[in-house]
């Protein structure tokens, strides 16, 4: 961020502050041991302070939550009535949290494992918020310090067995019911408590909250503990100025639909707000996908049921919310009313991260995962080096199980289920060869985003992304049919397209429908399928150039060595690169499989061919990559012209 910038904050109160939603939630996946475990959660909950919510994902099992407002010892039970419980110290560190042997979220065996999910809050004015008070039996203002009027608020009773009680500010929009609620523990709908009221609307403020005369939620001497929401404050990122949650509202179509959220999210909570039904969390590291044939990975706070993709049907994330695909009868999209929380998927930049949080490669392992990073996988691609049919794959995390071929035309398949469900790394079930190399890539505002999306009916066609910044390369391929890859760069432009599974120069089109894609938005054009026209859906790479991390360029071959400077420190570790005026193919190289003074090998992403080993095409930079006068006209015909990308 610049001093400008910063200085701007200041001036607006926020003393330079920039917070990242990344700073404040994470959904974390851990296995089991019946032992304690670690838990890194990237959030400082021992400074913020804020609330843990476990479950077993594999098992038939409690969820857990434990906050710093009550003592990390005290466990309560979101599907049950019963008062907290003392399970023994859970310890919230700088970056990671410790569950104990007796938390019940922990156990391989004895819990329901091994296979956990952990959601992380720490508490932020206009995020999130614990309050603890004293019942008194008669209404009272709660004092909260959200800083902002609640969008949504959880209130339990700790010494007592009792409900959990909801507020939503949308619960009693479909009958305008004053102070309406649900339980969390149960599947009813939003409602008020007759003559005994138990949220009063007019105490919801930037300071208070509003409770009633109801015992459940405030009987005299009793002790509570509430969690609040916050709702769509545009107070955080780069500028400080996006919204990280919003607690809104919907109605089903029974069909297909998109909600704006104003954002994409990687976590939501669902409920039918005007009828019975479970409550429904979906979060983006187990299996929020969009697809039109699979549905997403769910858990139901009011059950102790494990996690099923058959309960929530086909929501999945937009560049801006959510929606459904030819959806009938579905829980989650019925002509009804629904309420929602949704966070925003992670959005600090790519310069707030080391290239090798943002990019690495690896060789399989035996797994899982079979190809290990240190970082959350949004993007995985796979070739084996040798051998025939050695096609590289391209998968995402926003379409899970499928897969693409760059050499092919072909619609999307499947290939096994949860590949995408690791915190550092990625799987495919289908696959056992250890010569299979993957290239991985983690979405970061700057450097790369991945667009899952739904073309319309109508031409041309326009749709978000969230890389931040004007795309410099897109690679955009129709999942449901047969079509090619359409490639557009910022350096042949908006009149021109290449194709990736082609080794054909640049040609002249209207693809890209003579416009410049911008920093939200990707304008494809055109009466043909192929880019983006006729209802179908579509999957978009998209990268840019990151100083210091990567680089999408051009050069003019030479025939001699050619130095290519990235402004890089420590040279490229992948380099992709395409000849734009002839013929050329699209050649791959990555430093794991060596870039090197001798030979090095590559993959051709225009074929299906294995690797080849015994050339030197490519030499080290400190700055960047060196092209040698070795390599063929498809890398350095003198006066040849080419674009590239580049990662260090």
């Amino acid at each position: 961020m610049s001093i400008g910038t910063k200085l701007l904050q200041a001036a607006a109160g926020n003393a330079g502050e920039v917070v990242y939603v990344d700073d404040l939630f994470s959904t974390t996946l851990y296995i089991g041991t019946d032992g304690s475990v670690v838990v890194p959660t990237g959030l400082d909950l021992a400074d913020k302070g804020g609330m843990i919510w476990g479950k077993s994902r594999s098992g038939s099992q409690n969820h857990r939550i434990y906050d710093s407002g009550r003592g990390t010892q005290y466990s309560l039970i979101p599907n049950a009535t019963s008062a907290q419980n003392d399970q023994g110290t859970q310890t919230f560190g700088s970056s990671s949290v410790t569950l104990g042997a007796a938390s019940g979220i922990v156990g391989s065996s004895s819990y329901g494992g091994p296979d956990y999910v952990l959601w992380s809050f720490a508490k932020q004015e206009k995020f999130f918020d614990i309050v603890t008070f004293t019942g008194t039996g008669s209404s009272q203002n709660i004092s909260h310090n959200l800083n902002t009027t609640p969008g949504m608020i959880i209130v339990k009773r700790t010494d007592s067995t009792a409900d959990w009680y909801v507020w939503h500010r949308n619960g009693g929009d479909y009958a305008s019911l004053n102070g309406a609620f649900a339980y969390l523990n149960a599947t009813d709908q939003f409602r008020t408590g007759g003559g005994t009221p138990v949220f009063v609307d007019a105490g919801m403020t930037s300071t208070t909250f509003g409770i009633g005369t109801d015992g459940g939620i405030n009987n005299s001497s009793g002790s509570y503990v509430a969690y609040l929401f916050g709702h769509n404050d545009a107070e955080y990122g780069e500028n400080s100025d996006e919204a990280i949650i919003k607690c809104g509202s919907y109605t089903g179509n029974d069909g297909t639909q998109d909600i704006d959220v104003g954002f994409e999210p990687q976590w939501l909570l669902i409920k039918c707000s005007d009828n019975s039904g479970n409550w429904v969390i979906v979060d983006v590291m187990r299996g929020f996908i969009f697809d039109s044939s699979a549905d997403s990975t769910t858990l139901q706070p009011n059950t102790t049921n494990a996690e099923s993709s058959s309960t929530a049907g086909r929501v999945g994330p937009r560049p801006n919310g959510f929606g459904f695909i030819n959806e009938s009868g579905v829980d989650l999209n019925a002509i009804r009313d629904y309420i929602y929380v949704a966070i925003r998927r992670p959005h600090k930049p790519a310069s707030e991260f080391a290239a090798t949080d943002l990019y690495t490669a690896a060789y399989m392992t035996s797994g899982p995962p079979l190809w290990n990073s240190n970082f959350p996988v949004d993007s995985g691609w796979y070739k084996q080096r040798a051998g025939s049919g050695s096609s590289v794959y391209l998968f995402s995390r926003l379409t899970d199980g499928e897969y693409m071929q760059t050499h092919s035309n072909g619609a999307e398949a499947s290939a096994g289920a949860g590949q995408f469900d690791f915190q550092d790394g990625w799987y495919n079930s289908d696959q056992s060869a250890t010569t299979y190399i993957s290239w991985m890539f983690r979405r970061a505002k700057g450097f790369f985003d991945v667009v899952a999306y739904k073309s319309n009916t109508t031409y041309p066609n326009t749709f978000n992304h969230n890389l931040g910044v004007v795309p410099e390369l897109i690679l955009i391929k129709r999942r449901d049919g047969s079509s090619a890859w359409a490639v557009y760069s910022s350096i042949t432009g908006n009149t021109k397209h290449l194709v990736l599974s082609s080794n054909a120069g640049q040609s002249a089109s209207s693809y890209w429908n003579n416009t410049t894609p911008t920093s939200t938005a990707v304008t494809v054009g055109g009466q043909d399928e192929t880019w983006g026209y006729g209802g179908y859906t579509y999957i978009a790479y998209l990268f840019a150039t990151v100083a210091g991390i990567s680089k999408v360029g051009t050069y003019t071959g030479t025939g001699s060595d050619l130095n290519v400077d990235c402004g890089f420190s420590a040279g490229a570790r992948f380099v992709l690169i395409k000849r734009t005026d002839s013929t050329g193919d699209w050649y791959l190289f990555d430093s794991l499989r060596g870039i090197v003074a001798g030979n090095d090998e590559y993959a051709l992403l225009n074929t299906a061919a294995a690797d080849v080993t015994n050339t030197d095409y490519i030499d080290p930079l400190s700055s960047g990559f060196t092209v040698t006068s070795s390599a063929p006209a498809g890398l350095n015909a003198s006066s040849g012209t080419y674009i590239f990308l580049a990662i260090a």
